[in-house]
């Protein structure tokens, strides 16, 4: 795991040490102190994870379709 901000991960980094962040709370092989910061790490991993994905989702809903269903451009969408 790093110390690099959650807020500077892209989704994929984001989810790599989410994995992660799980796989060490569910061994318990974690002291009390760190499983707490490992916990509230994931938190903020997962919060990341779920802006990176409503985000993509949004941006997938601006795409237009022509009339056979070929992409043809953006709609605008709000708050991008």
């Amino acid at each position: 795991m790093t110390d690099r901000p959650v807020s500077e991960m892209s989704f994929e980094e984001a989810m790599t040490e989410l994995e992660k962040v799980v796989g060490a709370l569910e061994r318990g092989d974690v002291a009390l102190e760190d499983s707490i910061k490992l916990y509230e790490r994931g938190a903020e991993l997962k919060k990341r994870c779920e802006a990176k994905l409503k985000e993509a989702e949004e941006k997938v809903a601006a795409i237009t379709l022509d009339g056979d269903g070929n992409a043809a451009g953006l709609k605008p969408v709000d708050g991008l």
